[in-house]
């Protein structure tokens, strides 16, 4: 064999993955502080510390940089959601979203892509897909747990029920611009464990101590 075949090949083979990283954070951080409008390849490279041809080794442009990272994130890790009750899995389920959109560059940045979407077909299909994957894989889950425990009629319509489910978050992020408070998480468990017709939905008695 000789050395050129023994040469590692170049291009994507040779990325260093610390630079990937670079990028993709400052990416991240562009996006919080201008919007995708706004947003350019010479931005993100200057606040990575990188030159552009670094980035344009890795994604043709701003729009393939983007719906990679987007995409990233959708396949990032969550906790299992398998409390045993709908009403526990629903609780921790609002918990992870709400923590996740609170931080400052989550909170700036989906928003911002959900308005670009309506301009950008390739934004909004990628959107669409990755999106509805997510909801499927997380709430999907989380009402066949609940129709097989019994908690969830059997002919619950698992569309509808993700709908009702993460409904709500996406109206409260990117229309109302309202935050995630517990209070409100409290009473969305409520709304959405009584809208989905489960039994642990049935009002809670208190008991009443017997004076003797």
């Amino acid at each position: 064999m000789t050395s050129e075949k023994r040469r590692a090949p170049a291009g994507a083979a040779v990325l260093r993955g610390e630079i990937t990283t670079a990028i993709r954070r400052a990416l991240m951080q562009e996006l919080a502080a201008v919007g995708y409008g706004r947003l350019s390849i010479e931005a993100v490279a200057r606040r990575a510390g990188v030159s552009k041809t670094a980035i344009y080794r890795r994604w043709n442009s701003k729009l393939d940089l983007v719906l990679d990272i987007v995409a990233a994130a959708a396949h990032g890790k969550l906790p299992v959601l398998d409390t045993g009750t709908l009403r526990g899995d629903l609780t921790l389920l609002f918990q992870v979203v709400a923590h996740a959109l609170h931080h400052p560059l989550a909170s700036q940045i989906i928003p911002d892509l959900l308005a670009e979407a309506a301009r950008n077909p390739s934004i909004d299909e990628t959107l669409r897909q990755v999106l509805q994957a997510r909801q499927q894989e997380i709430a999907g889950r989380l009402v066949a747990r609940a129709v097989q425990r019994g908690e969830l009629p059997a002919d619950t319509d698992p569309d509808a029920a993700v709908d009702l489910i993460v409904g709500p978050l996406y109206w409260r992020l990117a229309i109302a611009r309202l935050p995630l408070t517990d209070s409100y998480l409290d009473r969305l468990v409520d709304s959405v464990t009584a809208g989905l017709g489960a039994e642990s939905a049935l009002p809670r008695q208190r008991e009443v101590p017997v004076s003797g």
